[in-house]
């Protein structure tokens, strides 16, 4: 079937398999969640069968991509980042359609894809193993890293081009082939990023894409056998189910599962600072980022400032569509999202918190557009403060000092980023120390890390090595030791 160049209701856009495109009767239509009769056109839906033959592709494209020169594929990956970086206006008012993001956010993703592509680009030639002289006379020991094999990548909708980059670039980078599973809601990102990776150059079968529901899908994905390892972003839930099938198999796996991420503010912080960061990394991109200022704890000495500070500037922030010029913050990304959202609030309510914003926002497209929430008067122990929403939500916790907001902090099953708004060297040393997070801010928002650092948290947010930067190569490829007898 003929690939579309235009989005519209009409447009039809495929999955790919062992380089060559394959429909299905059954389409998802993707929406606009800014105008939800704006549709981006009709998308593939795999079925079991779809997805072990792309994994069947992928095998057999396995071991001349392994072999590939390492010139070779830095020169693909890089090309790729240049292309995303080319059609970053394109790319981001397509991600702001889809998705909801306001567009400079939106644009500013596309690009770290880029970046991304372009990091991993080297990092195919600083592959490097160590030579050590053995305890033994006369023997030489290697240790190198190899392509795993077979990856098979499960991506969510809030981040539809830079978690499929963060993911595919590395497995591609050291060797690997993909077969590649973006959200449903997100299908447009997907296709666009496939398309600049065989414009890039890569050999058919090294990369495939498969669209669908995860019941489907993801199920086919990651209870086969001839995958060699999964990554997964996405919820607590499905993440266990991943966790699972990938023991049963004895398949190598790492999820990233979310977060309850809290920004402490105490009494000696810039207040003003303090803020702009909880607004920042509470409500842009709809709070719908796992790395989101879900909590904020506040100590009673500046807690009413604060919250009064946060009024003020929530007042300020205009929803709408998120490609219309002074937009701050996009739909909701879908009805049942923003329905989830709604419950939280009103169970917020229930439980004795005080709303501030939280209520529709009527347009006349029927997008999901939802003002902003802040729920003051609220308990560690409140659903709130223990549940991670993933919409533009905030609570408050005030506390007496450092010690009791360091312990509300930690009060979580997630541990994923955690932030200190203080001028103490003092508290801020202690909290990167002692903050149960796999990444700490002081002094900064929460949600927002580097392309080139590692990425990853604790407790119930993470499980396996970390991702992104240099440490991807942990879960990217396998370690071996090699011994030669030069006698």
């Amino acid at each position: 079937m003929a690939q579309s160049t235009q989005y519209g209701p009409e447009a039809v856009f495929d999955n790919l398999i062992g380089g060559t495109r394959v429909g299905s009767e059954d389409r998802c239509l993707n929406r606009n969640p800014s105008n939800p009769a704006d549709v981006l056109g009709r998308y593939a839906r795999a079925d079991a069968a779809t997805v072990t033959e792309a994994i069947r592709a992928a095998g057999d494209a396995a071991p001349a991509w392994a072999d590939f020169g390492a010139q070779q594929r830095f020169a693909i990956l890089d090309r790729a980042g240049s292309l995303i970086a080319e059609r970053a206006d394109e790319l981001g008012d397509l991600l702001a359609r889809e998705e909801g993001k306001q567009l400079a956010e939106a644009k500013g993703e596309v690009l770290r894809a880029a970046q991304i592509f372009k990091f991993f680009a080297g990092e195919t030639i600083r592959n490097t193993g160590e030579i050590v002289d053995s305890v033994r006379p006369g023997l030489i020991a290697e240790m190198t890293h190899e392509p795993i094999g077979v990856v098979g990548i499960i991506t969510p909708w809030n981040f539809p081009i830079a978690i499929p980059a963060w993911k595919i670039a590395p497995a591609l980078a050291f060797g690997n082939t993909v077969v590649f599973k973006p959200a449903e809601l997100v299908p447009a990102s997907a296709y666009a990023l496939t398309d600049i990776l065989t414009e890039a150059g890569l050999p058919e079968g090294v990369f495939n894409l498969v669209m669908g529901p995860g019941s489907v899908v993801g199920d086919a994905l990651t209870t086969s056998a001839k995958v060699d390892a999964l990554t997964f972003t996405g919820s607590v839930h499905v993440g266990r189910s991943v966790i699972a099938s990938a023991a049963a198999n004895q398949i190598r796996v790492q999820c990233e599962m979310g977060g309850k991420n809290p920004l402490v503010v105490l009494g000696d912080a810039d207040l003003e600072a303090a803020a702009d960061a909880a607004i920042n990394g509470a409500f842009f991109s709809t709070g719908q980022r796992c790395t989101a200022s879900s909590h904020l704890i506040v100590t009673a000495d500046v807690h009413d400032e604060f919250v009064a500070l946060l009024k003020d500037k929530m007042a300020g922030l205009s929803v709408g569509d998120a490609r219309a010029d002074g937009v701050d913050i996009g739909p909701v990304v879908s009805q049942t999202q923003l329905d989830q959202d709604l419950a939280y609030i009103d169970k917020a309510r229930a439980e004795g918190g005080e709303i501030t914003g939280g209520t529709l926002v009527e347009s006349t497209t029927g997008g999901y557009f939802l003002a902003p929430a802040l729920v003051t008067g609220t308990k560690p122990g409140d659903t709130i403060n223990v549940d991670e929403v993933f919409g533009p939500v905030a609570s408050v916790i005030e506390v007496a000092d450092y010690d009791e907001a360091l312990a509300v902090a930690n009060d979580t099953e997630f541990g994923l980023s955690a932030g200190i708004f203080t001028t103490s060297l003092k508290y801020s040393a202690h909290f990167k120390r002692y903050a149960e997070s796999g990444m700490v801010m002081v002094n900064a928002p929460t949600a927002g890390v580097d392309y080139h650092v590692s990425f990853g948290g604790r407790k119930g947010s993470s499980y396996g090595p970390r991702e992104q930067a240099r440490a991807a190569r942990e879960f990217y490829t396998v370690h071996k030791t090699t011994y030669t007898n030069a006698g």
